[in-house]
């Protein structure tokens, strides 16, 4: 399994998603880490070398490497990409 590190601004946005909600984000970005399971896509443009993980009505941004992901951003769809 991946180790999954969160920039400091991403506790802040989990914290504003409804909880129930943020628990689903949680545990679909925790199996993506363990088996790369996920609605998974690489961003372009703005967002180039980014990857983004659909759960939900949310979008988990981030990167990863071999032994890692870094969570960059998790927002609702509407406001994911601003």
């Amino acid at each position: 399994m991946k180790k999954i590190r969160f920039h400091a601004n991403v506790r802040e946005e989990v914290r504003a998603i409804e909880q129930r909600a943020a628990m689903d984000i949680l545990m679909a970005i925790h199996r993506y880490a363990a088996t790369g399971a996920g609605r998974v896509k690489p961003l372009s443009a703005e967002f180039e070398g980014l990857l983004r993980l659909r759960a939900g009505n949310h979008r988990v941004i981030f990167d990863e490497t071999e032994d890692a992901i870094t969570i960059h951003r998790i927002r609702d769809r509407r406001d994911a990409y601003r």
